[in-house]
């Protein structure tokens, strides 16, 4: 039979009223890899990043209804359970679910990040004896595995242990015990799958966000097994999309901060978005290079944009002019845009978003008294800096002197990033204006309108 254009993928769990975990999180996952995604709600959690407050369990027979209406209409390509609750909806899902031949994927989940409990005691027998059996493959964390296999999960091996006595002891037929909760430099899943164990490895992310790892992780080996993917495949694909949703996780809430899911669509996405918009404000240059040429500093002039705040971790995420823009006998030459080319505009950029996460662009000017006044009137607002007042302790470290200039034109203008900062040099060191944005077309099309219409 052909496969569906659009594959569907059922998760079976409850609803994280903080959006990080469960259903919001499960839904989130499908949709990132392009798969429609379809809901059974098991249990309503009053919860946040600090806890959960409330946990309010939907009837077995409502649980169950969702899933036959949804199978029946839509069909499911493969499905996943996460927060069963209690022992009677396990019952009910365990009940249902032997109507239909799609793969499953169980989360084991049993407490939440915060370590307050998601599944009852008297539940997780219910959950071995009826549940695992029907599970193409089981996902549980170092805790979860401890609990199914009945040993101690020290290290690697036992990790590799535990996940065979699993399969044979529940008739799994895949188990992968997540590395996430052992120690070291690495976070290694371990699979064990027909016998065979395989590692799937990853730096481990000191700094990332961790809460709904495992429910957005088995989400994504659900929405790639409805892809038509083959297990191992699907686990490795999960095993990228789970480690860059943890390292760009979202820094909201008071405490445990949750994955990131959507990062793996919009840093692809914003990479491309960045280039395109630098070409675009570049071509705006060089196509008005007459009314440009003049303000090109002698050292050159620079256009630079940053993916968006949260992805930034260094000068290699802010794209730039490799070589700058120059002034020659036959008018404006420009290299071409590569990331990282410039380090000064990035640390501006980079800077800027500490006081305003909006700022992703910037450009450097060659300075005049003409060309401030013009920005001004056409309604940006200016600093002026005076770089001779810059420490010596700064000046002396490279890349330091724009984050400086950008710190103190923020204090004298009440904590806000201004539109433009500009100083009149220092020795060695040329006068520039410097303008931030949103965008770096947006700065572009600023300048040559206040060029066009108010530089005299």
């Amino acid at each position: 039979m052909a496969r569906k254009q659009v594959p569907v993928a059922l998760t079976i769990a409850g609803s994280d009223s903080g959006g990080g975990a469960g259903i919001e999180a499960d839904l989130k996952t499908f949709a990132v890899f392009g798969v429609h995604g379809t809901a059974a709600i098991t249990s309503v959690t009053a919860q946040n990043t600090r806890g959960v407050y409330g946990v309010y369990d939907l009837s077995p027979d409502a649980v169950a209804r969702q899933i036959e209406v949804v199978v029946e209409d839509l069909g499911v390509d493969a499905a996943k359970t996460g927060m069963l609750s209690n022992k009677d909806i396990i019952e009910a899902v365990a009940k249902v679910l032997r109507k239909y031949d799609f793969p499953l994927v169980v989360d084991p989940v049993l407490v939440a990040k915060s370590g307050d409990p998601l599944l009852r005691e008297d539940a997780v027998v219910t959950l071995t004896e009826l549940l695992l059996p029907r599970a193409l493959v089981v996902t549980p964390n170092r805790m979860e595995a401890e609990k199914l296999a009945g040993i101690r999960i020290n290290g690697l091996s036992d990790a590799e242990k535990a996940a065979e006595l699993i399969s044979k002891k529940y008739g799994v037929e895949a188990v992968v015990v997540k590395g996430g909760h052992l120690t070291g430099s690495e976070s290694i899943d371990v699979l064990y799958y027909r016998g065979r164990t395989a590692l799937y490895r990853s730096p481990r992310i000191a700094e990332g966000c961790y809460h709904g790892t495992g429910c957005s992780f088995s989400a994504a080996i659900t929405a790639n097994l409805a892809k038509g993917y083959p297990l191992e495949e699907a686990i490795y694909r999960a095993k990228k999309f789970i480690t860059e949703a943890i390292r760009y996780g979202l820094r909201i809430g008071s405490g445990h901060c949750p994955v990131n899911p959507v990062a793996w669509l919009e840093l692809d996405a914003e990479k491309h978005r960045v280039l395109s918009d630098l070409e675009t404000a570049l071509w705006i240059v060089l196509e008005n290079e007459d009314v440009f040429y003049d303000h090109v500093a002698e050292v050159g002039s620079n256009i630079a944009m940053s993916l968006p705040a949260q992805y930034v971790r260094s000068i290699n995420d802010v794209a730039a002019i490799d070589g700058r823009i120059r002034r020659s006998m036959r008018g404006l030459a420009a290299g071409s845009i590569v990331w990282g080319a410039s380090s000064h505009m990035a640390g501006l950029i980079i800077a800027a978003q500490r006081f305003d996460p909006r700022i992703r662009a910037a450009m450097n000017l060659r300075f005049s008294e003409d060309l401030v006044e013009a920005l001004r009137r056409a309604g940006l607002s200016v600093v002026y800096v005076d770089r001779e007042k810059e420490p010596a302790e700064v000046a002396s470290v490279e890349g330091r002197s724009l984050p400086w200039s950008l710190e103190q034109a923020v204090s004298f203008n009440n904590g806000r990033v201004p539109d433009v900062i500009y100083d009149r040099g220092s020795k060695g060191r040329e006068a520039m204006v410097r303008i931030l944005g949103p965008s770096a077309s947006y700065i572009v099309n600023l300048v040559l309108h206040a060029l066009t219409n108010y530089f005299p």
